[in-house]
């Protein structure tokens, strides 16, 4: 039982640092977009667009 406990911590704990760090990317704008600058054809909605 408490094995199973731990487990589910520490898989509730990776999922929450995956989570965090893609919005930290995602605001400051290296999110999963990678069209090298040239986002008026990617199709990313890329902040750097504009």
């Amino acid at each position: 039982m408490t094995g199973t406990i731990i487990v589910s911590a520490v898989l509730v704990c990776i999922v929450a640092a995956i989570i965090y760090s893609m919005i930290k990317k995602k605001r400051s704008g290296k999110g999963s977009c990678h069209c090298e600058g040239g986002c008026g054809s990617c199709g990313c909605n890329c902040s750097h667009a504009k």
